[in-house]
């Protein structure tokens, strides 16, 4: 962990306290793994951690504050799903290549973070603005590379002029989201996984450039 960690009141962490801070947000985070968000409670996320409320109270001002914090880290992970999108090519078999690999790196990042990400949804779908600019700093991070990508396709001729490339790149990440939090759902109406992908890739790579892939 870098930088100054500070307590609630103002006073500067040391390693032990920034050590407990973090068996904190450790423990609240696998809580929320098993738990609704709206059932963890201070003393049980203080006993899973081997100490007290009292102890949590000096990092964090509730549980929400704690939640916002393990939000805030995995926004800041999420902001590099950009690297899934810059410099890449979208024609020929690269183009092919790309539009699988994001789907799989969007994919994989809901899975991993699917315990947060439920709740941030659930905040930001409650107005919490917090919440919302959370949700909206991973999303942004694809979306204006992607756009970028498309305008840069557009100025070679590659994609259709009455294209809007932020209308396009924005829907296509919508639908990247729902799905990535909706993957479970999928095996109710008998898809497998392994159809999912390849699917989702074609439905982006028609998206972007407007074509059929080369595989």
């Amino acid at each position: 962990m870098t930088g100054q960690v500070r307590t609630v009141d103002g006073r500067v962490a040391g390693r032990r306290g920034q050590a407990t801070r973090q068996k904190l947000l450790d423990c609240l985070s696998e809580m929320l793994s098993s738990s609704p968000y709206r059932d963890v409670k201070v003393i049980d996320v203080a006993r899973k951690a081997g100490t007290s409320p009292a102890t949590f109270y000096q990092y964090f001002p509730d549980v929400e504050g704690a939640v916002l914090e393990i939000a805030e880290q995995m926004a800041t992970e999420g902001a590099q799903l950009t690297s899934l999108v810059e410099g890449r090519t979208w024609v020929g078999k690269s183009g092919w290549a790309a539009a699988e690999e994001l789907v799989e790196g969007f994919l994989e990042f809901w899975r991993r973070n699917d315990a947060i990400l439920r709740v941030v949804d659930l905040g930001a779908a409650e107005g919490d603005k917090r919440f919302y600019k959370i949700r909206m700093k991973i999303l942004n991070s694809v979306t204006n590379s992607l756009t970028e990508s498309m305008k840069e396709l557009q100025a070679k001729g590659k994609v259709d002029k009455d294209i809007s490339p932020a209308a396009m790149a924005g829907s296509l990440v919508a639908m990247l989201a729902a799905v990535a939090s909706h993957q479970k759902g999928f095996q109710t109406w008998g898809v497998k996984q392994a159809e999912l992908k390849p699917n989702l890739a074609l439905l982006v790579h028609l998206g972007i450039t407007g074509k059929k892939p080369t595989k």
